[in-house]
């Protein structure tokens, strides 16, 4: 009588997390996104924790969501997690402005973003 279960959206070996409405432009984010793509979840942990970029911080706590839930809901081992993908979308743009010289309007615009970080246990190679 009831729905059938929705399909999971990613591999039985792969978790992920989202982070929404992060308070930077998705270019400045995809640099810091760049910096953890493909590597393993400690390493990546570790260069996020000692990065100077303001928005490292939160995406190492959508790192630690993706792990989490890997752990969690999917039974993966941590240890053997690598960051398969790590890739951003453009989210709102609110919409400000200045009065400047002569009358005119200075548009200044404050972008957000979303980040999605896709987490897949991959078997070590001896």
């Amino acid at each position: 009588m009831g729905k059938d279960k929705n399909p999971r959206r990613v591999a039985d070996n792969e978790a992920m997390a989202k982070a929404r409405m992060l308070r930077t432009s998705p270019q400045k984010l995809n640099l810091v996104a760049a910096l953890i793509r493909g590597k393993k979840v400690e390493k990546a942990l570790t260069d996020l924790t000692f990065s100077n970029k303001r928005i490292a911080a939160d995406v190492k706590k959508c790192l630690q969501s993706a792990i989490a839930n890997a752990e969690n809901n999917h039974n993966l081992d941590v240890d053997d997690l690598i960051v398969a993908e790590a890739y951003v979308g453009k989210n709102l743009t609110m919409k400000r402005g200045r009065p400047r010289a002569r009358g005119r309007f200075g548009k200044i615009v404050k972008p957000f973003s979303e980040l999605t970080i896709l987490v897949r246990q991959v078997e070590e190679q001896a």
